[in-house]
């Protein structure tokens, strides 16, 4: 297996709920261990210790439930970024994300050529969505 890059999410107490919804909107198979899988018999045993989404477009979501006596800051330390040139692909993504969500700033055209977008999601997680724009010779134009 090659290296990879992907997010890793911390979440307090609903990334069961995270990672169902960001199946709903990637699809996917969605793998899921509890800390009570691992010998916890406290009131988070049923927190996920580990999950991990992969996806059909081939990204990969992880996370996990921060336990007690971590520090935990929702949306503050982490933003994904989905680039592509699929619009439909990105622009259904960008539409079911913000279901919810805040939209900071539309999916619009930007001066450097490409559609790009920003938003918050309903969990506090930070999104940007970039559409490559056309790359033949008349770009200048664009």
């Amino acid at each position: 297996m090659s290296s990879r890059l992907n997010p890793y999410i911390s979440f307090k107490d609903n990334a069961r709920d995270a990672m169902d919804f960001y199946k709903s909107v990637f699809g996917g198979e969605l793998a899921l261990s509890t800390f009570g899988e691992y010998g916890d018999t406290g009131p988070a045993a049923d927190n996920v210790m580990h999950a991990q989404l992969e996806t059909p477009s081939g990204y990969t979501i992880m996370a996990s439930d921060t336990p007690d006596g971590m520090s935990y800051e929702p949306g503050n330390n982490i933003t994904v970024s989905l680039s592509g040139d699929d619009s439909d692909e990105l622009r259904g993504y960008f539409e079911k994300l913000s279901e919810g969500g805040t939209v900071s700033m539309p999916l619009e055209k930007q001066m450097w050529g490409d559609e790009f977008g920003q938003l918050k999601d309903k969990f506090g997680i930070g999104w940007l969505v970039n559409i490559a724009g056309e790359q033949s010779g008349d770009a200048a134009s664009a």
